[in-house]
């Protein structure tokens, strides 16, 4: 006779990841269902995407202060595996030119001026960001990236836009640049202004008319690729390295050797905070990707399905020897307006990115450095939205200082201690709007028996000698201070102390332990004062942790019965008068 497994419970747990990881494959569930007519347009939209890809891959390279190849190595590989795990039809993974500012900024130190060490730590922190993600998705952490407010985003983009600014144009000039922040890259320019090669101004300023032209008259058609053509072509006639401008230099061809970056363990405590910093970036954008394309076409966004996106692709980076990627904006749109049918596109064009790393890399060698820095400007130019804080200004001032905080402290602290500060001022927020919710006073809707909030409707009754109070949040040990001296003080500001206070908790989902003796202390002080408290309408979890805690009896009696209109009703002449109550209806 068979004996049972010593330890069945692990064999379970292991096999419901395993279930959980091939259901986490979206690619196997509609390849059974792709239909041929699809085909055509994933392959063009494929053609269209790689064209947009391979400049971006080469401009954001520049930004991370890495060789070019290593931005079309992180398109090539990532592309490959994103479309497998994606749950958006559109989104489009590719490096950004936030992310890669990042980088760029944040390694220098690290790497000590070892251009290989850079590369590997750049890699390292790819396969950092895929590590976070995984645990993210096996976490079902999808909301964490609301964690970062819009208006810090707002602020963040705009930093990042004129840090980018005070990097590229030295390079549209013909100038030598500085490589510190942003107030120290753009005096370091204005002081060697003078030293301006007008032949790189005049390429630069020509491919980036181009660029905006064909932004206004030519949108989603890959205008990039032929002014990066078009760069190359006129190095090659017009002798453009001899007339004092700097070209891309030489790109390895092929395919770099896949495997792990060398780095040590200590290399990744460093790396630790950048990497964070990156996946919450690349959360924020991929997530606000497919939500943007959901509401257009239809269907939901799975967060979480996009954090398993995200790994996959940048563990493949990684082990490409690339830096980190995340959702592309600009790229998706593209993506969407060539016609993609499915996430396929996505690997078509890594197919046509490959073809030109194997084959084609040593043409790029010719490209000029101003062509470059133009579209590295264009590309970034939707990151500035004077707009979006104009109206942040008119609208929510609390947003705006927020958003201007950010902005100011990617300028002045550089991109990665922006982020970080960004980060903390939302949580400071949410903390700041959980720990004082609103605590509305109830008064009756005139010829019934509901009550809502009297500031929001000013001619609802209040019930002589009755005060009733409605907690607009979970009751948590952090905000029950705050709600605890909004009842007194409504209280004792009464010209006469009303001898019943209704505490309605129907607006309230959770009540802690601190939280459930803190109403019995307020409970006590109110008697002491002369004044009863009754609760009511608490859900029935409430209801459950008030009787563990013993202080049900003290709130008056806790059931599921009594309304805020039979708790006034039932309460002493002396305490309320005036109990008309014409018409039935259930309280709002």
């Amino acid at each position: 006779m068979p004996t049972a497994p010593s330890n069945p419970a692990p064999a379970r747990s292991d096999a419901g990841f395993l279930a959980r990881l091939r259901t986490s494959v979206p690619a196997l569930r509609w390849l059974r269902t792709y239909e041929r007519g699809w085909l055509r347009g994933d392959v063009v939209a494929g053609i269209t995407l790689a064209a947009y890809l391979l400049p971006a891959g080469l401009g954001d390279a520049s930004l991370a202060n890495l060789p070019p190849e290593a931005g079309l190595y992180a398109c090539l590989f990532s592309g490959l595996v994103f479309w497998l795990f994606c749950s958006s039809r559109h989104t489009a993974i590719t490096v950004t030119s936030a992310i890669s500012l990042l980088v760029g900024a944040s390694l220098g130190e690290i790497a000590g001026g070892d251009t290989t060490r850079f590369g590997a730590l750049a890699a390292a922190t790819c396969l950092l960001v895929a590590l976070i993600a995984f645990i993210a998705w096996l976490a079902r952490a999808g909301s964490i990236v609301n964690f970062i407010s819009e208006s810090v985003m707002v602020g963040f983009k705009c930093g990042v836009a004129l840090f980018l600014a005070s990097t590229q144009l030295p390079k549209l000039f013909g100038v030598h640049g500085a490589h510190g922040n942003f107030w120290e890259n753009s005096g370091y320019f204005l002081r060697h202004i003078h030293e301006t090669n007008m032949v790189s101004l005049t390429l630069g300023v020509t491919a980036l008319a181009v660029l905006v032209l064909g932004k206004i008259l030519l949108r989603h058609k890959p205008v990039a690729l032929f002014v990066v053509i078009g760069g190359i072509l006129a190095s090659a006639l017009l002798g453009l390295e001899a007339r004092g401008v700097k070209l891309l230099g030489d790109v390895p061809q092929g395919l770099p050797a896949l495997g792990l970056p060398a780095i040590g363990w200590n290399d990744l405590n460093e790396l630790l905070p950048l990497a964070l910093a990156c996946f919450m970036l690349g959360a924020v954008e991929t997530a606000a990707i497919g939500r943007t394309f959901a509401a257009k076409h239809g269907g939901r966004l799975d967060a979480n399905q996009e954090f398993l996106a995200l790994a996959a692709s940048n563990l493949a980076a990684g082990l490409g020897r690339g830096f980190p990627v995340s959702g592309g904006m600009s790229q998706s749109l593209v993506n969407e307006g060539g016609g993609a049918k499915t996430p396929l596109s996505g690997a078509f064009a890594s197919g046509f990115i490959l073809v030109v790393v194997l084959f084609f890399s040593h043409l790029l060698r010719a490209l000029p450095q101003p062509v470059l820095a133009a579209i590295v400007l264009v590309a970034v130019t939707g990151l500035f939205k004077v707009s979006t804080l104009k109206h942040l200004r008119r609208t929510n001032r609390t947003e705006y200082i927020v958003a201007v905080a950010a902005l100011v402290g990617v300028l002045s602290s550089g991109l990665l201690r922006g982020v970080l500060i960004g980060a903390v001022i939302s949580l400071v927020l949410l903390i700041r709007r959980a720990s004082r919710p609103h605590v509305a006073v109830l008064g009756r809707i005139p010829g019934s028996r509901r009550f809502s909030d009297r500031d929001r409707h000013p001619d609802n009754e209040l019930i002589p000698g009755v005060l009733i109070f409605r907690p607009e949040s979970g009751l948590i040990y952090f905000n029950m201070d705050h709600v605890h001296d909004s009842i007194m003080e409504r209280v004792r500001a009464e010209v006469t102390t009303p001898g019943l206070v209704v505490l309605d908790l129907s607006a309230t989902p959770y009540v802690d332990m601190h939280s459930a003796h803190m109403l019995a202390d307020l409970a006590q002080e109110l008697r002491a004062a002369g004044v009863r408290l009754q609760a009511v309408e608490a859900r029935s979890s409430v209801r459950d942790r008030l009787r563990s805690e013993r202080v049900d009896e003290k709130l008056g009696g806790v059931n599921r019965f009594t309304s805020v209109a039979d708790a006034v009703e039932a309460a002493p002449p002396d305490d309320a008068a005036t109990r008309n109550d014409p018409a039935d209806g259930v309280r709002e």
